[in-house]
């Protein structure tokens, strides 16, 4: 049986007592009640990108979903086009696929690896934009009940880097779909300071939807994270850490340089806060100047160790050559370790962690 690690961007894991890779929709519904019946451990894996499994691999059933197939339904009351997306189908293909077709909504969210059954349960973002802002509902299939149905996005309970289906939720995403604006090939307004920079625009701007993608697949690239064979640095889960939510009470007694921005009770970017509200106001801190701050530096690594901090982000862990699930969760411990010291705050892991310790 081949190792986990072989179908994962950190290239960590080991076997699965057994792995399943259906590549029709009906196939995965198949797999996933057989082996629901069959009462043992189960684990859906997507494109692996936010993963990180244990060396000794997986005691149970593994699905690897395989499933493809992007379908344009009809247009809305809106004017948003309806795309209706297979689980398995990778993320960053279907943004191509939205801008080529002129549909805006996802363009920021270029370069995300990992398949797009695997969006909403992230709830991922970047660049000033989630899946949540473009996310209709999904075609789910409950481990519990083993009732198949259409869950509404606000069924999901979706925030800042998760969603029900990720705290708790049993079950498997077969199909997405998402409702995305024809705007004449323009993008949504820019709603990210640094990708403004990067385009030479003001917030709020709207400009061609490949020049967007383009922006943000270079912006990605410079971070080490855009999955390229040629770049050591890509061989990780993106960000390791999420940004810490803390009270604005809490975050006034951190240094006055450490970047900070007002969130809404969801845990969304909320700018328009002002100081009347700053009694019941939650901030989002910045993982990585904390990480950076409490002495870790980009390249840093363990003694002896094959994992190492980014070379080019201190948000990411990658895998230099031949490197342990064990080895992962020794320096994530390390850096949670620095921070807490540092800085008061716990940071907490983003991806899905399947028999290490962080």
């Amino acid at each position: 049986m081949s190792p986990l690690a072989d179908f994962t961007t950190l290239k960590v894991g080991g076997p699965a007592a057994e792995l399943l890779e259906p590549t029709t929709p009906d196939e995965l519904v198949a797999a996933a009640r057989r082996v629901w019946d069959g009462g043992g451990a189960w684990l859906v894996l997507g494109g692996g990108s936010n993963v990180v499994l244990a060396d000794s691999g997986f005691d149970g059933s593994v699905i690897r979903v395989r499933t493809r197939g992007i379908e344009q339904l009809a247009t809305d009351a809106d004017g948003r086009t309806h795309l209706r997306v297979q689980a398995g189908e990778p993320w960053d293909d279907l943004v191509a696929y939205a801008v080529a077709h002129g549909l805006a909504g996802i363009e920021a969210l270029s370069g995300i690896p990992g398949s797009s059954g695997a969006a909403p349960i992230q709830n991922i973002g970047a660049y000033g934009q989630e899946i949540a802002s473009a996310l209709v509902a999904v075609d789910f299939i409950d481990a519990v009940t083993g009732d198949r149905e259409w869950l509404s996005a606000d069924e999901l309970g979706l925030a800042y880097r998760t969603s029900q289906l990720k705290a708790g939720r049993r079950g498997l995403v077969v199909a997405i779909e998402l409702a995305l604006e024809k705007t004449d090939a323009l993008s949504a307004p820019i709603a990210y300071p640094q990708l403004a920079g990067a385009l030479g625009v003001e917030l709020g701007a709207r400009l061609p939807l490949a020049d967007v993608r383009a922006a943000v697949l270079a912006l990605r690239a410079s971070k080490g994270m855009l999955l390229n064979p040629d770049d050591p640095d890509s061989v990780s889960v993106g960000s390791f850490f999420t940004n810490p939510i803390v009270s604005d009470g809490f975050a006034r007694g951190l240094p006055t340089d450490a970047p900070r921005w007002p969130v809404s009770l969801d845990g969304a970017d909320d700018s328009t806060m002002d100081d009347a509200s700053a009694v019941d106001r939650t901030v989002k801190l910045s993982a990585a100047w904390l990480i950076e701050h409490s002495g870790i530096t980009r390249g840093f690594r363990l003694p002896g160790s094959r994992i190492a901090v980014s070379s080019k982000h201190t948000l990411a862990i990658v895998n230099t050559g031949g490197g342990t699930a064990a080895e992962v969760g020794e320096l994530a411990r390390y850096i949670q370790t620095r921070v807490l010291t540092g800085f008061g705050v716990i940071l907490q892991p983003e991806p899905i962690l399947v028999g290490v310790e962080v």
